[in-house]
């Protein structure tokens, strides 16, 4: 029987994000006859408790976060190095921005026969200073030279990365973003509140997902439900997670008046229960890989409406399995929103086309074994 292949999947931080969970997921899930997965990250965020837990070993880096300082970048690029020499990993398998740059040279530094990287979205985007943006693009031109395959989670971002010269197109694999699917597709709207929501049957419930940072975009969240509101008083507003944008959020929110209407339960565990309970799913992301939560909630038979950026575009088809929405336009989000409420019937026919358009190419096992085969074909081609 052939050795085992060690896989040392690398990512900046384990906060409550799609990026995140699929890849504790993923090495959780290899398959042990074939596989020794190896988790290394960055210490201090939501999910560090879920790989302290798990059966297999984390390695934490600790100067290894999110901002950039080029100092302790540095550091953080020589604790990956030298972890990967002591460890000697078959194959480095690396996620996120951060990470995904000083993994790729760590990994090469250190002779990783077989490097991957996998862009759940970029570090650049339209929006930013445009000489931080290029310089952005230019690392990620340079790193692309140190992976083997590079893996996108949707059309639009490997359409993207090649209109900017990011890898040859030979490198690129389309791999998305795996979902528990079975679970989301047996799910039925059901009356009952999830716990510590004071939701009565009458109430409709308007929903999004994700962290409070300036790519979510919530302040048009905020925009949409006060217009939706003045029309629909029955409407209640759900955003699921939390981070450094809370408290401009919650003012946000009072001075729009919402207050007596909105819910901010922090991150929740219990996310098919919520999408059962919800009657819509608004998405208003500025940018985006392939957002989870969404396709989690078409999966679910949501009708959703959503920003038309990036992934999004990948799998929502306007009018048909959703609406889609150019993006800072909370006043046409919220016209989307008054029709589907407006019109029930209408809604529970395009949520089923959403839960039809969710094929197996986005469950989260197909995901893992794909990744399975691309590493068995690395190392015993």
């Amino acid at each position: 029987m052939p050795r085992k292949i060690k896989v040392a999947h690398i990512v900046t931080l384990l906060e409550f994000g799609g990026a995140q969970q699929n890849t504790l997921y993923t090495v959780e899930h290899l398959d042990r006859n074939r596989f020794e997965p190896l988790l290394l990250c960055g210490r201090g965020a939501y999910l560090d408790g879920d790989a302290e837990k798990s059966g297999y070993p984390t390695i934490f880096i600790n100067s290894l976060d999110r901002p950039l300082r080029p100092l302790r970048d540095m550091l953080a690029f020589l604790e990956i190095f030298f972890v990967l020499k002591r460890e000697k990993p078959d194959i480095v398998h690396t996620h996120s921005s951060k990470a995904g740059v000083l993994g790729r040279w760590a990994a090469k530094c250190a002779g990783v026969p077989f490097i991957v990287h996998t862009f759940h979205g970029f570090g650049f985007t339209s929006r930013q200073n445009i000489w931080l943006r290029w310089t952005f693009i230019l690392i990620e031109k340079i790193s692309a030279y140190a992976a083997h395959v590079l893996l996108a989670v949707s059309q639009a971002n490997r359409e993207e990365a090649l209109r900017h010269g990011i890898g040859r197109p030979d490198k690129y694999r389309l791999l998305r973003s795996g979902i528990a699917r079975p679970l989301f597709q047996s799910l039925s709207r059901r009356p009952n509140a999830p716990e510590g929501l004071p939701l009565t049957p009458d109430l409709r419930l308007v929903t999004t997902i994700g962290p409070f940072k300036p790519q979510k975009n919530l302040s048009d969240f905020v925009a949409m439900a006060g217009r939706v509101h003045a029309k629909h008083p029955e409407a209640r507003f759900l955003i699921v997670g939390d981070g450094e944008l809370r408290p401009l959020l919650e003012q946000e929110i009072e001075r729009h008046g919402l207050t007596a209407v909105f819910y901010l339960p922090g991150w929740r565990r219990d996310i098919p229960h919520i999408m059962m309970r919800s009657n819509i799913f608004v998405l208003t992301s500025l940018w985006e890989g392939l957002p989870r939560a969404l396709v989690e909630a078409m999966c679910a038979a949501l009708p959703c409406v959503a920003n038309a950026v990036d992934g999004v575009n990948d799998i929502v088809n306007d009018g048909a399995n959703g609406f889609l929405v150019p993006p800072r336009r909370p006043d046409l989000t919220a016209e989307r929103v008054n029709h589907l409420l407006e019109n029930p019937n209408f809604a529970s026919e395009m949520g089923h086309r959403a839960r039809q358009s969710i094929g197996d190419e986005f469950d989260i096992d197909e995901m893992v074994r794909r990744q399975e085969e691309l590493y068995s074909a690395a190392v015993h081609p």
